[in-house]
């Protein structure tokens, strides 16, 4: 239901569950989080293609991509950062270097672990994990997403990254099939485009009802898969409205932001904004308080985006 809030964490581990009903390739692998990463169910069905290996990410890194080799389809989720900056070596070498059809997925992305602090925020995993070549990345915005998302990425051929939060999150898209690569144009504008992705594509769609407010059209830019990017997209978008901002629950280093910047350095007459966490260790508190301070809140991401319209 539109408007509904779900724990993506539940709603990903149960797109999974569900597909092993039919897909017997699939088996998931625990770092002593498997509950936590929505995978209660699962266990208890299948106990035996359930793998609780304890904390020892990069271990399971090199256990998951052995698994594929035999035709398996290995899910790993886990806290961001722990699957991500902790395995990055394993990653690279045993699933990306050798093209191993493992899934990996990072919870409780971004700042949602906010009350943990830096270790166990993850404000770099786009960044690091993009280095790393033909791994695609997914962040998808709201349930209906994480659930399609999941399907895609089980049916791709080859090494997946996907990101999801942690707090619950609102449906805000009608089912639809989910195409790896493919941006959501959400809104029309010639204003400005803002590009978003993950769970902070629904704070940018309240920013740009506010914007319309005052007499601005804004286009608006969901962006499910963050690596490969929609290039058609975004350069059409960018020629529309030649100022283009991008929003991320990353650091602006590294992130959607950077990528953007790359693909639109050719163009004439564009300017890009950049809109997420400074390069800093984030600071602690309430999950919504954090995103207040680094003015990622709707009211801080909607003055960003007047301060840039109202720029010559």
């Amino acid at each position: 239901m539109l408007g509904e809030k779900l724990d993506p964490r539940k709603v990903f581990g149960q797109a999974v569950t569900d597909l092993a009903v039919e897909n017997e390739a699939i088996v998931v692998f625990s770092a002593d989080s498997g509950k936590s990463s929505g995978f209660g169910a699962f266990s208890k069905k299948n106990a035996n293609r359930y793998f609780e290996c304890g904390i020892m990410e990069q271990g399971v890194i090199g256990m998951a991509a052995g698994m594929a080799t035999t035709g398996k389809i290995p899910v790993f989720c886990a806290i961001a950062p722990f699957v991500t900056a902790r395995p990055y070596e394993m990653f690279r070498n045993d699933i990306g270097y050798m093209r191993q059809n493992v899934k990996i997925v990072g919870r409780n992305c971004g700042i949602t672990y906010s009350d943990l602090g830096a270790t166990h925020q993850s404000l770099d995993d786009f960044g690091i994990i993009r280095m790393i070549p033909d791994v695609v990345i997914l962040a998808p915005q709201d349930p209906t997403e994480i659930k399609t998302a999941v399907k895609a990425m089980i049916d791709y051929q080859g090494p997946v990254y996907m990101r999801i939060g942690n707090p619950k999150i609102p449906v805000i898209f009608e089912e639809t099939p989910f195409e790896i690569g493919k941006a959501r144009v959400i809104q029309d504008g010639t204003d400005l485009t803002i590009i978003s992705t993950g769970s902070m594509t629904a704070t940018v769609i309240e920013v740009a009802k506010e914007l319309k407010q005052n007499g601005y059209k804004i286009r608006v830019i969901g962006l499910p898969t963050v690596y490969p990017l929609d290039e058609k997209c975004i350069r059409y978008s960018a020629k529309k409205t030649e100022k283009v901002m991008t929003v991320e629950e990353h650091y602006v280093e590294g992130g959607i932001g950077t990528m953007v910047c790359e693909l639109l350095s050719d163009m004439k007459n564009v300017r890009v904004k950049r809109i997420g966490i400074p390069n800093e260790y984030a600071t602690t508190g309430g999950y919504e308080e954090v995103l207040s301070h680094y003015h990622l809140d709707c009211e801080g991401i909607k003055q960003s985006a007047m301060r840039f319209l109202a720029e010559d």
